[in-house]
């Protein structure tokens, strides 16, 4: 694993989950953090709870990114002050489960713009910096559902196949400029995302046993930091799953559907 000690890192969506968690192993290992997310208050206390451990350098900025200005004022500043960022791990994000004749215009447009606009528009902001310097790593939080898309979850679904259509062609872009560019597809984390994403709790009763521990998913992510990695599947069955589906999508959606109506 290359040494992250003084390695400049910004992680969007710090606040909770597997952000934090990156944020903690992260500072573990020496890199100075860049923490934004929309609730300060959160972002505040795990600066504390870092700075009290170890001797690096942490910024804790509020930051909505589906506010396109918004995203260009906090970066601005936050590069003025650190000068370059090494890697950006782009967490932030969010999902609703309903039925697609039920899913509401707002919050359609709310997914895209925190999940892909927002994405995006983060990465514009250190993508100029990564190239003058012929270094660095963009790291894009997906989803398995970017993969298999199944019934309740089409609009987060596309959301996440926009998100690694997105990686997936900038990998190419800046395959010369020396950045990697890498894709992170967790199937389902024990984090606060089913809180919104699942209001009935069916979804998390009938995976929750197969649910990924934030702590596992940030630590593959970390160990593979300013590496040349394409993707990251998690859990490996469910890789296998998306390969089948790839190959065989009927036979998988049709002995599939029971499992995936769950939801």
């Amino acid at each position: 694993m290359p040494s992250l000690k003084g390695k400049n890192i910004i992680i969007t969506g710090a606040s909770g989950g597997i952000g934090a968690e990156i944020a903690r192993l992260c500072a573990a290992r020496g890199a100075n953090l860049v923490l934004l997310a929309r609730s300060i208050d959160k972002l505040e206390i795990l600066k504390k709870e870092l700075q009290s451990k170890y001797a690096i350098n942490i910024h804790a900025r509020q930051l909505d990114v589906s506010d396109p200005e918004a995203v260009k004022k906090v970066f601005f500043e936050v590069l003025s002050d650190i000068r370059y960022a090494d890697i950006l791990v782009n967490n932030a994000g969010f999902g609703i489960f309903d039925f697609a004749h039920e899913v509401k215009t707002e919050e359609i447009k709310s997914m895209f713009d925190v999940n892909v606009i927002g994405l995006i528009a983060c990465t514009s902001m250190v993508l100029p910096g990564m190239k003058q310097r012929g270094s660095g790593h963009i790291i894009n939080i997906a989803s398995q559902a970017g993969k298999i898309a199944t019934p309740k979850s089409s609009v987060y679904s596309a959301t996440k196949h926009a998100v690694l259509g997105y990686t997936n062609s900038l990998r190419m872009e800046v395959a010369d400029d020396h950045i990697f560019v890498t894709s992170v597809n967790p199937g389902p984390i024990a984090t606060n995302f089913f809180t919104i994403a699942d209001k009935q709790g069916t979804y998390v009763k009938s995976v929750k046993r197969f649910m990924l521990k934030p702590e596992y998913v940030a630590k593959q992510v970390v160990d593979r930091m300013m590496t040349k990695t394409r993707e990251i599947n998690l859990p490996r069955w469910m890789s296998a799953g998306s390969i089948f589906y790839t190959l065989f999508p009927r036979t998988f959606e049709l002995f599939g559907k029971n499992f995936f109506n769950k939801k």
